[in-house]
């Protein structure tokens, strides 16, 4: 654990170099990472590798990016290196039983060990930090508290910051430039993620149901709550029933009375509202205040 402390000092202080803050010198850290212990273990949980990456990409110190590419070198021997101490162990002593043991069923199990220490190694280097933008960085940590929210996180699903990164991608992909218009969209993802009357859009995008490039490009109306899409159907259609309306002519008769203003300067429509065998339903429009009423 006194290691892994280390190398998160170390990490904090050169995140601080390659955001572009004023720090302790980069070579003087990476040599002090250098001596470390370092272990596979503790690479997989601090990714450090993607710091150090980032660090390489950004410096323009010959020594700073020599070392950063001896340490990115010597940790990728990490997976390389483990199975063949496994095998040294397995087949040290020189006993006739031993070989036995490789070819016999027990011999299998490092196999299979050795498939779940790639995972974390071949997803941590190759997408060493995709980016050093100031802007982009900021922009996935937004995303990632927003994806992360207030409750509990569910169990099993892929982490906040690393959905919060696909999600910046996926936009980045999109507009490919970090103009306002690639600002707006990434807040507009954030304030509908961390809306609480619609829990169902940061519920399906951290569960799989919604990828990130679908929800990079989805609409404003696209992405709400199943009771604001009924509320704007529904204003819809009343707003289609009134142009409707609008557009007939009517009778004007002086036979009916507004209720509003008390004139008799009335436009009246019929129209089947309701089955062929009932009533038509009576439109009334006062022409004098506007009003608006129906009976049948």
């Amino acid at each position: 654990m006194a290691c892994e402390d280390d190398v998160v000092k170390i990490q904090k202080k050169l995140n601080k170099i390659v955001s572009g803050e004023k720090s302790d010198h980069p070579l003087e850290l990476l040599k002090a990472l250098q001596k470390l212990p370092v272990t596979l273990d503790i690479l997989t949980r601090t990714r450090i590798g993607m710091t150090v990456n980032a660090l390489r990409k950004n410096s323009s110190d010959d020594d700073v990016i020599s070392l950063a590419k001896s340490l990115i070198k010597s940790w990728k021997k990490f997976l390389t290196n483990s199975p063949s101490g496994k095998d040294k162990e397995m087949s040290g002593g020189g006993s006739a039983k031993k070989p036995e043991k490789l070819e016999s069923k027990p011999a299998k199990p490092p196999i299979k060990e050795e498939k779940k220490e790639k995972a974390p190694v071949q997803t941590t280097f190759p997408q060493v930090s995709a980016t050093t933008d100031s802007v982009r960085l900021k922009c996935r940590e937004m995303l990632a508290t927003a994806i992360k929210g207030t409750g509990e996180y569910p169990e099993g699903c892929q982490s906040a910051e690393s959905l919060g990164e696909e999600l910046e991608e996926a936009i980045y992909a999109d507009i490919k430039n970090t103009d306002m218009r690639y600002k707006n969209r990434v807040r507009s993802r954030v304030q509908n993620l961390k809306d609480v009357k619609n829990p169902e859009l940061r519920t399906n995008f951290i569960c799989g149901a919604i990828p990130a490039q679908k929800l990079a490009i989805m609409t404003a109306e696209e992405m709400a709550s199943n009771e604001m899409k009924f509320l704007r159907d529904r204003f819809k259609k009343e707003a289609i029933n009134d142009a409707q309306l609008a557009q007939v002519e009517g009778t004007k008769t002086d036979l009916l009375k507004c209720g509003k203003c008390g004139k008799r300067n009335c436009t009246y429509n019929q129209m089947q509202t309701r089955s062929a065998d009932e009533p038509m339903t009576t439109f009334v429009l006062c022409n004098e205040c506007g009003n608006r009423w129906k009976f049948c």
